[in-house]
């Protein structure tokens, strides 16, 4: 992101926090926002920022070089309530009081966004319900149903955006990372919504190792999303704060437990150092990867004792599977959904060894896309999929 535009996202975010601006307001004002003014602050051009709280609510107004066409005024998350064209206004309903403004911005999209999932979730309930009661009435309200096909496109264009945005948000892009090459598919149960409980997380550590943390956290939409999304942190935090990584599943568990009593999430944990190849793997109720030799050989990493997971009875994972790439080596971690479209997880694990040599001759980026959709060619269930495909290359 623009220097210019994470500075200007940073003020309005404190201003919100000063005035105490509900979040999902918050997040529709920052998006808003930033979609006039970041075309202006990427070029290096002035856009000023002016806040003022007064009478339980917050005036934002912007001062933009040139005018914003009408089409995409209309098109914003959270429309201005005066200025002209050039000037757009929004008054915010304050008066929470103050909260701390957001660590850092990811920290803060990740927020905003789980807010603005909550509000639309919480609109799409109240459009069911009243249609529901518009279908029992006469016809004089015919009218009514124009204007609520008119919000329903504006609610699926609302949800199109924050998916995109919680795509960047909760599912990062593989890290660049020397001797190894990484690839990863993500693909919804349900293609209208970006909740899901299947999320990953991965970045090189001070001395150089890749650590991966793939999460299923069990229950559906927001929640879910929310419970997955902490657990990828803590072990983040954990990982970075130097915890042993046989012991990282059973701390995470118990460092939660006093936060998210009713959070369960099954892991898998991976540790690669590039430069050897060397790859450790702690599994806590999670499905096995598959390690793909150069050479076509496929074969499951089941680990000595299987593990528990977050929020499971005695978490963790007693003994880590310890394997090392070789050049060409490719090494598929994945959740539940890959191998369950049939209804049976055990013929979905042979499908996949059967399947999984001829894919992982593919190049690196098409090759998760190509496994997931021949996995899926029958799908008589349909579950969240993640696919992550990590391959040593010949030289660092």
């Amino acid at each position: 992101m623009h220097p210019g535009l994470a500075q200007f996202r940073q003020l309005l975010r404190a201003a919100c926090a000063a005035a105490g601006v509900p979040a999902d307001d918050r997040a529709r004002l920052v998006l808003s926002a930033t979609l006039l003014a970041e075309a202006a602050l990427t070029t290096g051009e002035h856009v000023g920022l002016e806040t003022a709280a007064a009478a339980h609510r917050l005036a934002v107004t912007l001062r933009l070089p040139g005018p914003v066409e009408q089409d995409r005024r209309n098109a914003l998350p959270l429309l201005p309530d005066a200025g002209d064209d050039a000037a757009p206004t929004w008054y915010l309903p304050a008066g929470q009081g103050p909260a701390p403004a957001p660590a850092d911005d990811d920290a803060a999209t990740r927020e905003e966004m789980l807010a603005l999932v909550a509000r639309a979730d919480g609109l799409a309930q109240q459009q069911r319900e009243l249609k529901h009661e518009l279908a029992e009435t006469n016809s004089g309200v015919l009218a009514m149903y124009v204007e609520l096909e008119e919000r329903d496109e504006q609610l699926r264009t609302a949800h199109a955006f924050i998916f995109r945005e919680l795509e960047d948000a909760l599912r990062p892009p593989p890290p660049r990372v020397p001797g190894l090459e990484l690839a990863v598919r993500y693909a919804p149960a349900d293609q209208s919504s970006p909740t899901g409980g299947d999320l990953y997380d991965w970045f090189v550590l001070p001395d150089g190792c890749l650590h991966v943390t793939l999460v299923d956290a069990v229950g559906h939409g927001v929640t879910s999303t929310r419970h997955a999304l902490t657990v990828t942190h803590a072990i983040r935090t954990l990982a970075l704060q130097g915890h042993p990584f046989h012991d990282l599943i059973a701390c995470t568990s118990e460092t939660l437990a006093r936060i998210e009593p009713d959070l369960m999430a099954t892991v898998l944990l991976a540790r690669i150092d590039p430069a050897t190849g060397r790859t450790l793997l702690a599994n806590g109720s999670h499905p096995p990867p598959v390690l793909v030799t150069a050479a076509g050989a496929a074969d499951l990493l089941h680990p000595p004792i299987v593990g528990r997971g977050v929020g499971f009875p005695d978490p963790g994972s007693p003994e880590l599977t310890r394997r090392t790439l070789r050049p060409g080596d490719t090494l598929l971690l994945y959740t539940d959904g890959l191998i369950e479209s049939r209804r049976d997880l055990d013929e979905g694990l042979v499908r996949l060894i059967e399947h999984a040599p001829a894919h992982a001759r593919h190049p690196i980026d098409t090759l998760p896309h190509d496994l997931v959709a021949r996995m899926h060619d029958v799908v008589l269930h349909t579950d969240d999929t993640v696919l992550l495909a990590l391959r040593r290359t010949e030289h660092l």
